[in-house]
């Protein structure tokens, strides 16, 4: 059921709890997340915003919980706003190199080391430690939380899902812009049918018998 206007200020005032005293002292807040940890093919992206004081964008929200086409739309609508935004992006030979906790760990630094504009804090997904110059927070399901996180996670998660619509086009028998590299059976049945291929991450193919 879409949200009344009334509602959907209310629900962003209240994904902005975290961030609040920290903008009513005048001090910037970095939301970081990354997207792509659990599939079996392409990269792990990270995604790092700082998004200014009392300019929230309707609808912005955990990325799992919107549509494709909504994640577009706030996608433009997120990095116009943006004091600063950053992406890093971990290829599937080094998660297969490092791990994938790891590598997602790396892919936090990197975006934030990316920003052109230095936080005051940060708030992240929980992933178990980052090494960053800055005081941070890791929140469990932060993404639905906290503001910034959510404007994170649609960065990182449409730029990964455009990565992977454009792998169709290099590997088309593999069916990547359906199911962007997830483990889904059509998928299980490709690899199965033409073995690995390039951006495939051999040591989540284990499970698989490949």
């Amino acid at each position: 059921m879409k949200r009344s206007e009334a509602e959907e200020l209310m629900r962003l005032a209240e994904m902005c709890a975290y961030e609040r005293p920290f903008w009513d002292a005048g001090r910037l807040v970095a939301g970081v997340d990354e997207a792509g940890r659990g599939p079996l093919a392409g990269p792990c992206v990270a995604a790092a915003v700082i998004m200014p004081p009392d300019c929230l964008i309707p609808g912005v929200d955990d990325s799992k919980k919107l549509t494709e086409k909504k994640r577009e739309e706030l996608y433009g609508k997120i990095v116009k706003t943006a004091l600063s935004y950053a992406v890093c992006i971990v290829d599937s030979r080094l998660i297969d190199e490092i791990n994938i906790l790891n590598a997602a760990k790396r892919a936090f630094a990197s975006a934030l080391g990316q920003l052109s504009v230095r936080p005051d804090y940060v708030f992240c997904d929980r992933i178990g430690g980052i090494d960053v110059p800055y005081p941070y927070e890791e929140l469990v399901d932060g993404d639905a939380k906290v503001y910034s996180i959510a404007a994170a996670s649609i960065i990182a998660k449409v730029t990964r899902d455009r990565l992977m619509r454009s792998y169709e086009c290099v590997y088309p028998e593999y069916g990547f812009a359906q199911h962007k590299g997830y483990a889904t059976r059509a998928h299980a049945e490709s690899i199965r049918a033409y073995g690995p291929c390039a951006i495939h991450r051999r040591t989540f193919l284990t499970k698989l018998g490949v």
